[in-house]
């Protein structure tokens, strides 16, 4: 049901987890820890999810929030809960208050998990190639050190997201991503059988946070695919392959223990 970063679960007084699929009540497509309002499932059954995610993380359901995500660079700052209805918009959620979890979901984009462990922050943020493009991860970084958090300080995590060997790309992207800055064509590899191209979307996440002044040691990435590990993933590109127009979602999440 969920899986650690090594190097977040080292810090004591913070508590995470990148959720996969499993144990859950959802049925069919959305089996079985489905998350997404959106989505298409039973209402009641996100929320029992949900609170079962709440629950490993050791808070009420009511005490974990996320946003409305538009693949964006739209930052939120979580001080106090607000109900799923009415969730604002954006693509990554800061908090500096005990108790309270930030999440994200994901069905193949990154989630992307920061903590300072010195100031007492913490933020999730959801990383697709839009988002990238629009210099999310960056933002967030600058976001926390105008809240007195240092880039130095920070420890972040890439979480399960679509694999580098399984990202099937146009040269449409790969131009968008040079333009934005030529070394980004280090995460594009050729594929030999035609004129489509691999992108390493964790890659190019961990080098962002990594130009916006984190450490090397302090960036963890998860070695897992969503597309390719079909029993513990959700995956929206593999979905779309097979012609599936219903797909669940899953939750990563980060908090200040209280």
């Amino acid at each position: 049901m969920r899986i650690e970063s090594r190097l977040l679960a080292q810090l004591e007084g913070i508590r995470h987890g990148f959720f996969t699929r499993r144990g859950g009540v959802s049925e069919g497509p959305f089996a079985s820890l489905n998350v997404g309002p959106s989505s298409g499932d039973r209402p009641e059954r996100i929320a029992a999810n949900r609170a079962r995610i709440a629950a490993s993380l050791g808070i009420p359901p009511e005490r974990l929030v996320s946003a409305r995500q538009v693949h964006g660079d739209g930052c939120l700052t979580a001080e106090e809960p607000w109900p799923l209805a009415e969730r604002p918009e954006g693509d990554a959620i800061l908090c500096r208050r005990a108790g309270l979890a930030v999440g994200v979901m994901t069905a193949d984009c990154a989630p992307v998990l920061l903590a300072d462990p010195v100031g007492r922050r913490v933020a999730a943020v959801h990383a697709g190639w839009r988002g990238l493009l629009a210099g999310i991860l960056e933002t967030v970084v600058r976001r926390l050190a105008d809240l007195g958090s240092r880039p130095g300080d920070l420890r972040a995590a890439v979480g399960p997201c679509i694999g580098a060997a399984s990202y099937e790309v146009g040269p449409e992207l790969r131009d968008a991503f040079l333009a934005a800055d030529p070394s980004h064509a280090a995460f594009f590899s050729p594929r030999p059988e035609d004129d489509r191209l691999l992108f390493d979307l964790a890659g190019c996440c961990r080098r962002a946070l990594l130009r916006a002044g984190l450490p090397a040691g302090q960036v963890e990435v998860l070695a897992h695919d969503t597309f390719a590990e079909e029993e513990r993933f959700f995956s929206y590109r593999r979905s779309c392959r097979r012609g599936e127009r219903r797909f669940g979602v899953q939750l990563s999440a980060i908090l200040l223990a209280g």
